[in-house]
């Protein structure tokens, strides 16, 4: 063991205690049984949407508890960041609810481990001076040869016992070595316990893991600066001083709790309770594994942003994965209801894209035109998360939106604001636009086949879907059908095709009811020709163009560009007589 004196010329000489630490850190003062979680993802990578799920579980649990939940960044291997790393929390964070209750200045921050520095530093020296850690010089070439003789003997792998060359060093040559500047890292002095070791775990019950034997390193190297801990070291201080009593994370930590446990019982601290949360799923070629962000889109939160899933309708699904009891109420229900950590399974749930789809369709049927539109509109216009704009993308509904066109006839332009600024920034910036300054007809047209009806549609189910579901309804974003040969009129004579739009054109009129409207079709098909019935057609086919279908597919193509639509009288009265005269028009030339 290292004296005093030498210890502490190794740190800074006003250095705090950590007795000022926990001063200035005292314990929250919460009501019983009140909870203190945190969620800590690091910027070496994306916010996985199981990130999203475990940060989701343990707000709900510390506030249904009446307790705290704070998000700490835990930003030490600074070599690692990814660049756009920390403005991605700040979204994902922000859409599904989980941002931190405490901010950049809360009473128990700093928040980002990297501006923790000098707690971690007292703490370090701390477990020095009592002869808990050490000085270790040890280089890379001399750590790899270590493990190659391990491996070589069937060794357990790691620096542990008589491999941990620098753990029972002289102190003339730790003195030395200090006094030469050789850059060193700071070692746990672990017990050195073999075998195996238990635990509770909130989830999981009791369970059974190898013991620690790992002199690991807890303050890496002394030629970096700001000198900061490893994750585990940090774990533990942070969890201490910031006061947190219920560690929500992952099971893949669930390995590393016995060296944890060590450093708080070397530290002098009171473990918090741990609950690891199973890993998200997916099957894939009938196997099950885990989601991944390698593998799966749907595995970043980017992809539910972008794609412009409803918020609530995915923490919904969320909650249903983590209590089966919450898919069984309704959303609002299931969304207030708290999440129990005891019904949270051992065996990872399965992410259904299908289902989700399923529920976010049930949702969006229950906001209103305005909601809709609002919801449409915020998120055509954000900029896209991803850096991507919309393109070859299938919609839920199966409608492919191409390389700028939709199945609709709508193009993909530049757009403008309808001040005349260009909205280039935007994930869709020519709807967003169009939406504005139509938003009577907007309105109109969500209403269609939604309100007055039984069963209303449910085709919308993120907001991506909806240029290619509504965007023929905006002229501004409508292609008119021009080309009689087209072959979405199915092979009609193309003089014919002309003829029926100019006819059905001069003897429109809007009729509120639809046998009324109709009359008009079944009038117009009849002067050209078409089979009044199926029957008639199939008694003499030759006889016939075609058949009153035909005929309507004829307005329909021209009205709304598809061969497939809602129900077109009630398109044709969101879109006004004017502007179905206008595009009728357009093909009859």
């Amino acid at each position: 063991m290292l004296d005093r004196e030498l210890v502490d010329q190794l740190f800074p000489a006003d250095l705090p205690d950590p007795a000022d630490w926990a001063d200035r850190y005292p314990p929250r003062e919460l009501p019983d049984g009140a909870h203190v979680t945190r969620f800590a993802p690091s910027p070496t990578g994306f916010v996985h949407i199981g990130g999203v799920y475990t940060a989701m579980i343990a707000k709900n649990v510390a506030d249904t508890s009446g307790g705290v939940y704070f998000v700490r960044v835990e930003d030490t291997d600074r070599s690692r960041e990814v660049v756009g790393a920390a403005e991605q929390f700040g979204r994902a964070f922000d859409y599904f609810d989980i941002a931190s209750e405490e901010g950049s200045d809360g009473p128990y921050g700093p928040y980002l481990q990297s501006e923790r520095e000098p707690i971690y530093l007292s703490h370090v020296r701390e477990l020095l001076r009592a002869g808990r850690a050490y000085p270790c010089f040890a280089t890379p070439e001399e750590l790899e040869d270590i493990t190659r003789r391990q491996r070589a003997t069937k060794l357990p792998t790691g620096y542990y016992g008589s491999w941990a060359i620098w753990r029972d060093a002289d102190r003339a040559d730790v003195a030395a070595k200090l006094a030469a500047g050789t850059p060193y890292v700071v070692r746990f002095r672990s017990p050195g316990v073999h075998g195996r070791m238990s635990f509770e775990d909130v989830i999981r019950g009791r369970l059974e893991h190898e013991a620690n034997r790992n002199d690991v390193v807890i303050l890496k190297s002394s030629a970096q600066s700001p000198r900061l801990p490893t994750y585990h070291f940090a774990h533990v201080v942070d969890e201490q001083l910031m006061r947190v009593d219920l560690v929500v994370r992952g099971e893949e930590w669930i390995s590393s709790v016995p060296l944890h446990l060590q450093l708080f019982d070397a530290l002098g601290f009171d473990p918090p309770a741990y609950a690891h949360v199973a890993p998200l799923m997916k099957t894939d070629d009938g196997n099950k594994r885990k989601l991944s962000k390698r593998k799966d889109p749907e595995a970043s939160v980017d992809f539910y942003l972008d794609a412009g899933y409803p918020a609530a309708a995915v923490l919904y699904y969320l909650r249903g994965l983590a209590n089966g009891r919450l898919a069984e109420l309704p959303l609002a229900q299931a969304l207030a209801e708290p999440i129990r950590l005891a019904e949270c399974g051992v065996a990872g749930p399965l992410v259904d894209m299908v289902k989700l789809a399923d529920i976010s369709g049930d949702h969006i049927a229950t906001l209103t035109g305005p909601e809709i539109l609002d919801a449409v509109s915020a998120w055509a216009a954000e900029s896209s998360a991803s850096g991507t704009t919309l393109g070859a993308e299938s919609s839920a509904s199966g409608t492919t939106l191409g390389a700028g066109s939709s199945a609709s006839g709508t193009t993909l332009g530049a757009g403008s604001s309808a001040s005349g600024t260009t909205l280039g920034a935007g994930r869709d910036p020519e709807l967003a636009r169009a939406i504005a300054a139509n938003r009577a007809l907007a309105e109109r047209a969500v209403d269609v086949e939604r309100v007055g009806v039984e069963n209303p549609r449910k085709d919308l189910v993120r907001w991506s879907d909806f240029r290619g579901l509504y965007g023929f309804f905006f002229s501004d974003l409508f292609t008119p059908v021009t080309d009689a040969n087209d072959e979405r009129f199915g092979g009609l004579d193309a003089a014919l095709v002309r003829k029926l739009a100019a006819d059905f054109a001069e003897h429109y009129a809007w009729a509120d009811e639809q046998p009324e409207w109709f009359a008009q079709v079944r009038n117009v098909a009849g002067r050209h020709g078409f089979a009044p019935n199926p029957k008639a057609f199939k008694k003499d086919p030759a006889a016939y163009p075609g058949m009153l279908k035909d005929a309507a597919n004829v307005i329909r193509v021209a009205v709304t560009g598809a061969t497939r639509s809602p129900d077109l009288h009630q398109v044709c009265g969101a879109l006004g007589a004017e502007e179905v005269v206008r595009r009728l028009g357009a093909l009859a030339g």
